[in-house]
């Protein structure tokens, strides 16, 4: 299992003290530097890619992205430039992805 993330993100570090106190074991990405673009269409899959984008970001209320959103990849190179456009935090087991800190959704993944 891996956690996507960021330290200075305090919605992350609540899902990853979550995690931790339920003894989960996973693995820490770090969002900060960014991801490839190879890296992101693998970790979004067949998933729609609009789910991925961070609807609080400054440049998705700037290009008005819920309601013209960029193609998928525009969205994956605008993703990978922009860390902070990528949605998190990201629990990713195998071929499932629990995106946001839904505390239902990670603990049944957690186990």
């Amino acid at each position: 299992m891996k956690l996507y993330w960021k330290k200075t993100c305090s919605t992350c570090r609540d899902a990853r003290k979550f995690l931790v106190e339920r003894g989960a074991k996973f693995e820490d990405v770090d969002l900060a530097p960014g991801l490839s673009v190879a890296e992101l269409d693998a970790l979004i899959g067949k998933r729609d890619y609009k789910q991925f984008l961070n609807f609080r970001n400054e440049l998705y209320r700037e290009r008005g992205m819920g309601k013209n959103p960029p193609s998928r990849e525009e969205a994956l190179r605008l993703m990978s430039e922009n860390p902070n456009l990528v949605r998190r935090p990201l629990l990713v087991r195998g071929k499932a992805v629990v995106i946001g800190f839904d505390k239902d959704a990670m603990k049944e993944m957690a186990g």
